[in-house]
């Protein structure tokens, strides 16, 4: 069985987070570990709280997991501070991780902010040891310093971020877009995954799925454009379902058939 280690923080009403990616490791039949970030009290509507890990205690955790069972894959999502970063970033070289996907999580579907400001150069720098990097829209901006108002900023935005990380770049055209078309761009070239926008408001969640769902299948062994194909799919799968909880935005039924 294929091993995928997710370094995030926990939902506790278990629609994204740690929870959304173990759910979907399990569905993609993987064996699927944590190391957690922070705690956060959130719900559909908000992000009440939010109780950071100490650096040593995550560090802790890394370690445990790589020492014993060693994952084929890496999903990194909510990181709250730069120590924390550069605790994950100083793990993932000692230990030779591969297939590291970054989602780089700054602000919750619900508006609650998940990352402290001073912490975006770190983020920078934990993307620069990324296979992938997985930003939406206004992620893509905080981090390239590009306005994006159509397809041509999208190109424009997500060539400039590739190179200036030397990784692979996934930019999710989910928000402020008229479709679900994101844009992979690395290497100087770039490719589309279209996808077709689903009228369904329970969004929360989406991002850490589509993460985590590339990585298990980077660990399954596909190919990166194989992965993010699969991921799209399955994504698309869960929100057609159209499950709604809660009274914001609601999470995606990750067991849809």
């Amino acid at each position: 069985m294929k091993k995928v280690l997710t370094i995030a923080g926990s939902d506790s009403s278990g629609g994204a987070g740690i929870q959304a990616d173990l759910k979907t490791m399990t569905v993609h039949g993987v064996f699927g570990m944590s190391a957690i970030t922070a705690l956060t009290a959130q719900n559909t509507v908000g992000v009440q709280g939010i109780f950071n890990s100490t650096p040593e205690f995550l560090k802790q955790q890394l370690d445990s997991v790589f020492s014993d069972i060693f994952p084929d894959s890496v999903k990194i999502g909510m990181v709250s501070g730069a120590e924390l970063i550069q605790t994950i970033i100083q793990s993932l070289k000692e230990w030779k991780a591969e297939n590291i996907v970054v989602d780089p999580v700054m602000v919750a579907t619900s508006g609650g902010v998940l990352l402290e400001e001073e912490g975006l150069e770190n983020l920078k720098e934990l993307c620069k040891i990324a296979s992938l990097v997985t930003p939406n829209i206004p992620e893509v901006e905080a981090l390239s310093d590009i306005s994006i108002q159509g397809k041509e900023d999208m190109k424009k935005a997500g060539l400039t971020l590739s190179r200036d990380l030397n990784t692979a770049v996934l930019v999710k055209g989910g928000h402020g877009t008229n479709d679900a078309n994101d844009l992979l761009a690395y290497g100087g070239k770039l490719q589309w995954f279209k996808g077709q926008r689903i009228e369904n408001e329970n969004t929360h969640g989406t991002g850490c799925t589509l993460s985590s769902a590339i990585a298990s299948n980077l660990a399954l062994g596909y190919s990166l454009e194989e992965s993010i194909q699969r991921a799209k799919d399955y994504l698309s799968k869960i929100l057609a379902d159209d499950l709604n909880l809660g009274k914001g935005r609601g999470p995606l039924n990750h067991m849809a058939k």
